[in-house]
């Protein structure tokens, strides 16, 4: 029996999630209590035709009955069952932002003023987000972007291996919410400033080329492989399933794209369980277009 238990901050997404599970044939339920939940778990678990895999959505929309949520994970764990937690996350003001667009009023905005309701959300949600076995930050997902991460990390559940993601960022817009660890690219020299390599990004061999002729570029990426190689068991050890890497530069186009692609291909060798996404190549790619590019040569 697989069970996954969705939870977040309001707004991040949680029903789009839950909606990607049963897309995958989760038998799946929203708003539940928490502490019906291991009950609920028992019911499958005594039905023959029940399906094996369970996603059950719950928050602060239940109001205090969720704090029996550590009391339900304390008892689901202690049950012959493979238990995840996903938490969603989002940044303020994109919370915000989806909030007004569709008038919809915070759980916790009493008063009406959402920022309150989301700011006592999140000290409210600090510890179960410490226990979650995945933390993912839905700032920049449109809905089917989220539906395809949920669904990547289930239709391959059967691998046991740690899942190492590895995301490239720009600083410029922020670093990832639910990264575990960071590096910055900023020590090596920038191709944005040569102009034959402006226009391209880290994909292209001639970028990559120049990222990868400065020693302290392959220096840091043997390093950096070495490490994760080494780290991996013990994460899987106090049972977390995911190490989310995130690697910038200034806009994440060039540099971190570069390094991205190689720590990808490097671990892929290895044959470790690896995801790349590159978060935001595309907007830094319109935005230098939209900078240099003449208008006469858009078209």
């Amino acid at each position: 029996m697989n069970v996954t238990i969705i939870t977040g901050i309001s707004g991040a997404g949680k029903s789009t999630a839950l909606k990607a599970l049963e897309d995958i044939d989760f038998l799946c339920t929203d708003n539940i209590p928490p502490k019906l939940i291991p009950e609920f778990v028992k019911l499958c678990m005594d039905s023959t035709n029940a399906p094996r895999n369970i996603g059950l959505a719950t928050d602060l929309r239940v109001g205090s009955m969720f704090d029996t949520i550590f009391d339900a994970i304390t008892e689901l764990r202690e049950m012959n069952i493979d238990l995840d937690i996903i938490f969603l996350d989002c940044q303020d003001n994109i919370l915000v932002s989806r909030y007004t667009q569709t008038r919809r009023k915070h759980p916790l905005s009493g008063s009406g003023n959402i920022l309150s309701g989301i700011f006592t959300e999140r000290e409210r949600l600090q510890r179960i987000k410490e226990m979650a076995t995945y933390v993912i930050d839905t700032s920049t997902y449109s809905n089917r972007k989220l539906a395809s991460v949920i669904q990547s990390r289930y239709t391959n559940s059967s691998d046991q291996r740690l899942l190492i993601s590895v995301i490239t960022f720009g600083y410029k817009r922020g670093i990832p919410m639910d990264a575990d660890l960071v590096f910055d690219m900023r020590f090596l020299p920038n191709p944005f400033y040569i102009e034959k390599y402006r226009m391209s990004t880290g994909l292209n061999d001639d970028v990559r080329d120049y990222v990868f002729s400065f020693d302290e570029a392959n220096y840091f990426l043997d390093h950096l492989t070495e490490m994760v190689i080494h780290l991996s068991p013990f994460f899987l050890q106090q049972d977390k399933k995911q190490l989310t890497i995130a690697i910038g530069c200034t806009g994440g186009m060039h540099r971190s794209v570069a390094m991205g692609e190689a720590l990808y291909h490097r671990l892929s060798v290895l044959n470790c369980r690896v995801a790349l996404e590159h978060r935001d190549i595309t907007l830094e790619q319109n935005s230098v277009r939209e900078r240099f590019l003449p208008k006469d040569k858009e078209s």
